[in-house]
């Protein structure tokens, strides 16, 4: 499959609103959009790219931005976090999700960067599959609590 890999630039660059919407569901429109612009304003620490198998046919997305906060798992500093990584399921298995995290791997370096990290939730086991297809290790398992205070 040829792929063509766009950084995103807009909030209108094609595929990217759809794109983030199939993985995260659960978030409204309104709140992507405003996620979005966040991003976009703040182009030194986020990086968003769609890869398109031609005109009109986004396959998919990843989404990475620089932490200068303690990473879960690293020992360099500051370290990009792949914040999202997702493709089309019919374009799943022909190299769009390597060559996305290729893209955000140069991006990477170019901030001095020497680790890339990420994270799934536990249950996602399609999920540790797919980082570990792309060279990624486990560093370690966690589970956050939370306690309200009144």
């Amino acid at each position: 499959m040829n792929i063509a890999i766009d950084r995103c630039e807009s909030l209108e660059h094609e595929g990217w609103l759809a794109l983030r919407r199939a993985l995260w569901p659960q978030a409204s429109r309104e709140e992507h959009l405003a996620w979005m612009a966040k991003q976009l304003a703040r182009s030194g620490r986020y990086v968003q790219f769609v890869a398109s198998s031609g005109p009109g046919r986004s396959v998919g997305f990843a989404e990475a931005a620089i932490r200068t906060d303690y990473v879960n798992g690293t020992d360099t500093f500051p370290v990009a976090f792949l914040e999202g990584l997702y493709v089309v399921p019919e374009a799943r298995r022909h190299g769009v999700a390597a060559a996305l995290v290729a893209t955000v791997e140069r991006w990477a370096r170019d901030f001095g960067c020497r680790e890339l990290a990420s994270d799934a939730l536990l249950d996602n086991e399609p999920g540790h599959l797919v980082h570990r297809a792309l060279g990624f290790e486990e560093t370690e398992r966690v589970v956050y609590f939370r306690k309200v205070l009144g």
